[in-house]
């Protein structure tokens, strides 16, 4: 199952956060949630289950600075 480690309305940032991801061998993937209400587009990234802790404490320390 996947689940989501990452939400933004940035395809640029949600982009970042899979490279990230990948350069550090974990799958991942981007799903588009259209339109918000706010007008504008939601991204979800998305790891393997197992691999959901190590993704967030991966992204929690390389997207501190963005």
């Amino acid at each position: 199952m996947w689940v989501v480690v990452y939400m933004t309305s940035n395809q640029g940032l949600a982009e970042m956060a899979r490279d990230i991801l990948a350069r550090e061998g974990l799958l991942a993937r981007i799903r588009s949630q259209g339109l918000s209400a706010y007008g504008c587009g939601a991204y979800e990234v998305l790891v393997p289950e197992s691999e959901a802790w190590e993704a967030h404490d991966i992204l929690a320390c390389n997207l501190s600075e963005v």
